[in-house]
């Protein structure tokens, strides 16, 4: 939380801190802050010399690269230096809105690693076919030196320059004269969310990482009662997930980019919050909205029926159900039929499908399962589906370790589900036969290439004696 009075030095902030014994107490002044844990003299109103910072958003993003260099050196108690710059920096964000809200200014953020946002508020024209934004507001007279602009590409992948550069740029221009501007065609009393169905939309994952999950962070305070905004609309795309879509807005989604008239609102989202792959951090999310919350979401969107897994210590004759994820390319068990045998001696129904487009029907068996394993990829995805306390077994094949913990390891849990890693031995992978050069000497390769073939070109055939204990052990987290 972040309250400010008529200058950013009189900011403060509530930083929840694991170890508060040590770090002392939860409220303290912004520039203390900065005295205390930098030991350098700093202070708050000295850095940003007031308002100017909000003319100058690069110099906010230097500052942010300033204390996370020197926080990186600093040994904190209970938390990652890291961790704890994020929450600095988005309790001083908060601070910066309030103090933007009071001046009616646009602010754009351009601190998180993964996506740039907007967060508007005034009179706002929206000119589709020259992808600009106006704000005026006459309240910004006399703060604003001419005409302040900001560029932003509303896809949350920030740090992927190549796909960047392929999403279309926009601008929010904050002008002082209306008279300027053209009347409003159209004028809006919801507010507005704009964001692209560019960059790896494509991909099952990404559609869900890096636009449905922040669309829900964003939209979901709204209840319905928002106007979306397209960028490189996928028609396509809104067909298949068009229960989500029309789950958070009420209202026929705008392809802005086709727009030749003028839309007018008093607020707009320019871009999504994305904290990272499948995560919503509750700590600083609108109103503490967790994963947990958006499972439940999605469970009372596709109308799925178990909010929990079985509990076999609770007795019955059922079996637990064990979906078995199947891909028909890379990343596929060469031996399925053999493990789905074994999983059936142990004691399991087993259901073997490869994911499809018709998110509805899937998204049902997904939700009858107990367990569901398969190979790292974008089927895996498919965990959103999942009741709370089912467990999600991940075949991480050879060179997969990090991105497999977080893309959907840390994602599973909280989503309240059990979470079983399984990481293949070199044998078990078909890299040895195919690629051995590779596993002998990866250093040898160009880092671009090696992860080609560690995503593309390896196959994974379970040595089924080695695998069995961690079916037990699904069984096991069953019965907790």
């Amino acid at each position: 939380m972040a309250v400010c009075r008529d200058d950013l030095a009189s900011c403060r902030f509530t930083l929840s801190f694991p170890n508060q014994e040590n770090l002392g107490e939860n409220q303290k002044c912004a520039h203390s802050i900065f005295q205390a844990k930098i030991a350098m003299d700093w202070t708050l109103s000295g850095l940003l010399h007031g308002i100017e910072l909000f003319n100058h958003p690069k110099k906010l993003q230097g500052f942010s690269i300033a204390l996370t260099s020197y926080y990186a050196h600093i040994e904190l108690p209970s938390e990652n230096a890291f961790e704890f710059i994020f929450r600095l920096q988005n309790h001083f964000l908060s601070c910066v809105v309030s103090m933007a809200e009071m001046k009616s200014k646009p602010l754009c953020n351009f601190l998180g690693r993964n996506s740039d946002f907007c967060d508007i508020r005034g009179d706002i024209h929206v000119y589709g076919n020259s992808s600009t934004i106006f704000v005026v507001s006459p309240e910004t007279k006399g703060i604003l030196v001419g005409n302040d602009s900001w560029s932003i590409r509303p896809y949350c992948r920030k740090y992927r320059k190549g796909i960047m550069n392929q999403t279309k740029e926009w601008t929010v221009k904050a002008v002082v004269d209306q008279q300027r501007l053209p009347d409003c065609t159209k004028t809006h009393a919801k507010p507005a969310v704009l964001f692209s169905e560019g960059g790896y939309a494509g991909n099952f994952f990404h559609s869900f990482a890096d636009v449905i999950v922040p669309l829900y962070l964003t939209s979901q305070q709204f209840n319905g009662e928002v106007q979306f905004l397209v960028t490189q609309m996928k028609t396509w795309w809104n067909w298949k997930y068009q229960r989500i879509l029309k789950s958070l807005s009420k209202y026929e989604i705008i392809d802005i980019d086709k727009e030749e008239e003028i839309h007018c609102f008093t607020s707009i989202h320019v871009g999504l919050q994305r904290y990272n792959d499948l995560k919503i951090d509750a700590s600083i999310s609108p109103h503490g909205i967790s994963m947990k919350d958006f499972g439940k979401f999605l469970r009372s969107t596709y109308s799925l029926k178990r909010s929990s897994a079985i509990r076999l210590r609770d007795g019955g004759r059922k079996r637990p159900r064990l979906l078995i994820i199947s891909r028909k390319r890379t990343r596929r068990f060469t031996n399925e039929d053999e493990i789905a045998q074994m999983a059936k001696d142990l004691g399991y129904e087993v259901v073997m499908l490869e994911a499809n487009s018709n998110i509805t029907s899937f998204s049902r068996i997904v939700n009858s399962c107990d367990v569901m394993m398969g190979v790292h990829g974008a089927g895996l995805t498919n965990m959103v589906f999942l009741p709370e306390k089912a467990v999600l077994v991940q075949v991480i094949g050879i060179g997969h370790e990090w991105i497999s913990r977080e893309y959907f390891g840390e994602p599973a849990v909280d989503m309240n589900l059990k979470y079983l890693a399984y990481n293949t031995s070199i044998q078990e992978s078909t890299l040895t036969h195919e690629y051995p050069h590779v596993l002998r000497n990866p250093s040898s390769i160009a880092k671009q290439e090696l992860r080609d073939i560690y995503l593309t070109k390896q196959n994974v055939k379970l040595n089924l004696s080695r695998f069995r204990p961690t079916l037990l052990r699904a069984l096991e987290l069953l019965n907790d």
